[in-house]
């Protein structure tokens, strides 16, 4: 008989997605939001090129 984990598989997927996201330094955080106020590129381009998610509300 196999023993199952005692980590259900959701968590470990939301482990996996939470270490794999980008982390923004406040330096990289300005420079984003002035990329966008500049309006030479889409939100939905500047949110691609810093693999943003893009939230529509």
């Amino acid at each position: 008989m196999r023993k199952t984990s005692k980590i259900p598989n959701e968590k470990i997927v939301k482990d996996i997605k939470r270490a794999a996201r980008k982390q923004y330094f406040f330096e990289e955080k300005i420079r984003v939001v002035w990329d966008g106020l500049r309006g030479e590129d889409r939100i939905a381009e500047l949110c691609r090129r810093e693999c943003i998610l893009q939230c529509i509300y």
